[in-house]
């Protein structure tokens, strides 16, 4: 298990500041997601929701010429989901399928943010990892 240059450069970037200052980059994190492109925004029943997180996060993966693309959507009073959704949309998108499938399922426990927020949110960003992988998998077969 790997995982890529983009997800070294956020862990990378998180474990470098102390911990206090880790919550307010997970802020710069949440503001940065972006939208959803009209195809999915238009239609959201197209989206997978990820019922691991308390908070409404749905996601959508696409598989084309053996590069992935990952859409995630978290409301915004949810600022810690809504990091870790564009945490991950950033350390996958634009990927191989191969990068993604191999792509390691402890990265969330590598960012060192397990003492800073609850576990529950933790499962979350499990979740939708496991998702993610789950959907390159089967539109990749």
């Amino acid at each position: 298990m790997s995982i890529t240059e983009a997800a070294k450069s956020i862990v990378d970037e998180l474990s470098s500041i102390d911990e206090a200052d880790r919550l307010e980059l997970l802020i710069e994190y949440a503001n940065s997601l972006p939208p959803l492109p009209p195809r999915y925004a238009d239609h959201p029943d197209l989206l997978e929701r990820v019922e691991e997180c308390q908070s409404p996060v749905f996601l959508f993966v696409e598989v084309q010429a053996n590069a992935v693309n990952v859409f995630l959507t978290a409301p915004a009073e949810a600022p810690t989901t809504r990091a870790f959704a564009s945490i991950l949309q950033k350390s996958l998108d634009g990927e191989s399928v191969r990068s993604v499938l191999e792509f390691d399922n402890e990265f969330p426990n590598q960012l060192g943010l397990t003492k800073l927020v609850s576990p529950l949110r933790m499962r979350g960003i499990h979740g939708m990892l496991a998702r993610i992988k789950r959907q390159v998998s089967e539109k990749s077969a």
